[in-house]
């Protein structure tokens, strides 16, 4: 995916200029556009991800005269997510925006979905998300609050359809009430928690649905 470009219609609508932002799952897809477009309005973004292309996003962010570190996580392992977060505040002093795009799917038919697949996309995809979002309210608490970003889906409002994706669904739609449980507990320590919910985004996270010719045209109807 090609980096977005700088736009001045970007910078005057949105500005985040000196804040810290963690972009979880920043590697690829939705995360790196979102690492991109942060780091256009000014915000110093620790781009987080399982893979080390997290690495190479931020090379590229300070490439373009952005700020940016890189920071490898597994955001199913609890050590994992605390040392990213702990490390955050150490270098910056503070976490003020935590935005969650890490997410896996095993499309199968639920009566063949095994319970390993389904332990993995439900500890990504929602176990990961209650991580991450804990270990940064801990460290919003005590500065000024800060701002939360899940990314959920569509398929977390909705049975889905055109194919089996029970997990990826389930998991979706934990995050979209975790999102309004933890907005309403934090709403008092100065914490805004928000979903995102995005439909179908050309992304490699897609490309086997879109390399379909009649599921794309289903989808695209």
């Amino acid at each position: 995916m090609a980096p977005i470009q700088a736009t001045s219609d970007v910078a005057d609508r949105f500005s985040v200029a000196r804040k810290i932002a963690v972009i979880v799952g920043g590697a690829g897809g939705i995360g790196r556009a979102t690492a991109d477009a942060f780091a256009i309005a000014g915000a110093t973004v620790v781009v987080a991800d399982a893979k080390e292309a997290c690495i190479d996003v931020a090379k590229a962010i300070v490439e373009r005269s952005g700020s940016a570190t890189g920071h490898l996580v597994d955001v199913t392992d609890e050590e994992s997510v605390e040392a990213l977060f702990q490390e955050t505040a150490r270098q910056f002093k503070r976490v003020d925006i935590l935005i969650n795009s890490a997410g896996i799917a095993s499309r199968a038919p639920a009566v063949d979905h095994t319970l390993e697949a389904w332990n993995r996309v439900v500890a990504v995809n929602a176990i990961g998300v209650f991580l991450c979002c804990r270990a940064a309210a801990r460290h919003m608490m005590t500065t000024n609050g800060g701002s939360i970003i899940n990314i959920a889906s569509i398929m977390g409002l909705s049975g889905g359809g055109l194919y089996p994706n029970i997990s990826y669904q389930t998991s979706k739609g934990a995050v979209v009430n975790m999102t309004r449980a933890l907005a309403l507990e934090w709403a008092k320590q100065g914490i805004r928690v928000n979903a995102i919910a995005p439909t179908y985004v050309r992304t490699d996270f897609i490309k086997p649905l879109v390399d379909n010719p009649e599921l794309l045209a289903r989808i695209e109807a």
